[in-house]
């Protein structure tokens, strides 16, 4: 195997748990260093790329690991003894490209596979698209707003929009960062294997174009990172034009009078945000018995005070959208609806046009998942919790892995991202595992809604079953100083925690830029902080962050504060800075300038190393 060391990675020395081949003696450090110039690529510096050919193989130790490992080998053979790469991603979106860059910074040789354009859904048919329309309807609506602009002291004009223009800032948005992510993965020496791909046999890639030969890659490891495609139920017919999903919608080819949207999910919130600013009236059809089922219900009842009654949007609950016939012949889009419950026929709609966001679907048709004897759910591949693929046995599929959409874990690009970042973590050494309770979704209205853990239906059943009592803290945006100068008080922030020992449940935001401010509680979780440490936090003022900091502030924990020497440090007064900067003993710039030029060095002397190596297996 060939590997490519490179400044314009981050060298990481390994731990004791890597076990290095080469010709040259095994060394390890029981601490892996992590060496970036202040954030600077090398390339900035002008050093070159140097080539290691010995072979330096990384093992994984899988103690502690209780599922079976079995090679499900297909109609392909064995596995290769050589391997073209450390490691294949099939699929270019977000989670592959997360997964491709860390990779990199792993030392891996490292190749990504897409059929399509990079970038995947997220980019090109999700949410960086769907971002440039909302942020559209977000000013439209402001401006809009007379009594808002006159809270402000402001005199606006009648304001309207642009079709095209609206249509040609996304789609130029969705450009520039799919641009951006192929830049980046090219600039750190990622194979970009344009092609559908498949699994061709164990450790095995085949991929190509239609009409072009095939070709086979090899590698050590191999993720899957297909995403997913718009579900469709049986009964809808989908023309492009006037019957379509979140993908047409995207490109607004035209702003209807009239439009229904089949489920209340993300994806119609987001769009029926959009369609009513931009002068549509929507109509909301929901199978389950009330709108936004997965939100957190007192979020869901107070964003549908806010987000739904006020504008020009109606609604069906506890009804099926059984069949929807396009616009055709001078007709409009036929909906017919049937009662959820008892499966009678109930109403028909007659609409301008209808947007079908009724979830997603996993894109893993065509894989080639039979040569390794894998065997999906419902279109979705079984992975257990280090996204390991499971085979029909219920074997662990040597080498492969699965992320983002494909695996059904959390259908959310930054879950995928994640999610590969874990498994590179993992094929490099460091076992790793991922907590999905402490990742946070957003939907981005106007205000937003966002979340993270557990809901209070969740938490209250969690509690149940382990003999915990689950308490609740709520706060205002209307006490918050920022919310109310951005004239935008209406919102509320929820905790859900246990009282006992401050452990977090769950969060949930409905507020101005909610979105934004959900992360200090993701990162409390997925750290392990307890209430009673984070109310020691300091926030800025006047600052929108305030909001969580009286959220946590309001909690009743019983447990104490940490003792902990890292809690005590980090405590100090602005007196203490203070003195702390000036006193001749303690760490000063000249000491982390120090600390800094040792690292750059450490560096240098590992890259020799590296070279020195590479010149012995040469000989």
């Amino acid at each position: 195997m060939h590997s490519t060391l490179s400044f314009s990675q981050a060298t990481t020395v390994p731990r004791s748990n890597y076990a290095f081949d080469s010709h040259s003696p095994a060394f390890a450090l029981s601490k892996p260093i992590n060496l970036r110039f202040c954030g600077l690529r090398r390339e900035a510096f002008g050093f070159s790329y140097l080539t290691q050919s010995c072979s330096s193989r990384v093992r994984f130790s899988s103690r502690g690991h209780s599922k079976k490992i079995s090679a499900s080998t297909g109609t392909n053979g064995t596995p290769p003894k050589s391997f073209d790469y450390d490691l294949i991603i099939i699929g270019a979106g977000v989670g592959g490209h997360g997964a491709a860059l860390h990779a990199v910074e792993k030392g891996l040789k490292t190749a990504i596979v897409e059929g399509d354009v990079v970038g995947g859904t997220c980019v090109n048919r999700g949410c960086v698209p769907s971002k440039a329309l909302l942020a559209v309807s977000g000013r439209l609506r402001e401006l809009q707003s007379e009594h808002h602009m006159k809270a402000l002291g402001l005199q606006v004009s009648a304001a309207g929009y642009d079709r095209q223009g609206v249509a040609d800032h996304a789609n130029n948005l969705a450009s520039k960062i799919r641009s951006n992510l192929t830049n980046s993965m090219k600039a750190l020496g990622v194979d970009i294997l344009t092609g559908f791909g498949t699994i061709w046999g164990p450790q095995k890639v085949k991929y190509g174009k239609v009409g072009f030969p095939d070709n086979i890659v090899t590698a050590k490891d191999i993720i899957i990172a297909t995403g997913s495609i718009p579900f469709v139920p049986k009964g809808i017919e989908v023309d492009g034009k006037t019957v379509i999903t979140s993908d047409h919608a995207l490109k607004l080819e035209y702003v209807p009078d009239w439009i229904a949207i089949v489920g209340s999910g993300y994806i119609g919130l987001e769009f029926s945000d959009v369609y009513t600013a931009l002068g549509s009236e929507v109509t909301f059809i929901e199978a389950l018995d009330q709108l936004m089922p997965g939100f957190d219900p007192e979020i869901g009842k107070l964003a549908q005070r806010v987000l739904i009654n006020p504008r020009k949007i109606d609604y069906h609950t506890g009804v099926f959208a059984t069949k929807i016939t396009p616009a055709r012949d001078g007709k409009p889009v036929i909906i017919e609806l049937t009662d959820a419950k008892t499966k009678e026929p109930k109403d028909t709609l007659e609409v301008d046009a209808a947007l079908i966001a009724t979830g997603r679907a996993p894109f893993t048709n065509g894989l080639g998942l039979d040569n390794i004897n894998v065997v999906t759910q419902r279109g979705f591949v079984p992975v257990d919790e280090r996204m390991r693929v499971i085979d029909a046995n219920g074997n662990l599929v040597p080498h492969l892995y699965c992320i983002g959409d494909a695996n059904g874990k959390m259908m959310l690009a930054h879950a995928a991202s994640a999610q590969g970042i874990s498994v590179v973590e993992q094929v490099t050494g460091r076992d790793h595992v991922l907590s999905h309770l402490s990742i946070p979704a957003a939907c981005f209205t106007h205000p937003e809604i966002s979340m993270v853990g557990l809901t209070e239906p969740q938490a209250r059943e969690k509690g149940e079953k382990e003999g915990f009592e689950v308490s609740v803290a709520k706060t205002s945006f209307k006490a918050n100083t920022k919310a109310l100068a951005e004239n935008e008080g209406e919102g509320l922030a929820k905790l859900l925690y246990r009282s006992d020992n401050g452990e977090i449940l769950g969060v949930h935001i409905f507020g101005l830029h909610a979105a934004d401010l959900i992360h200090e509680a993701s990162n409390a979780i997925a750290l392990g902080t307890r209430i009673q440490d984070i109310k020691f936090a300091v926030h800025a003022h006047p600052t929108l962050s305030e909001v969580l900091d009286e959220l946590f502030k309001s909690a009743k924990v019983k447990a104490p504060a940490s003792s902990s020497p890292v809690a005590s440090r980090n405590l100090v007064s602005l007196g203490d800075i203070s003195r702390h900067n000036s006193h001749p003993k303690r760490r000063n710039i000249l000491e982390e300038f120090t600390h800094t030029l040792m690292m750059v060095v450490l560096e240098i002397f590992y890259s020799f190393v590296f070279w020195f190596m590479s010149s012995c297996c040469h000989m």
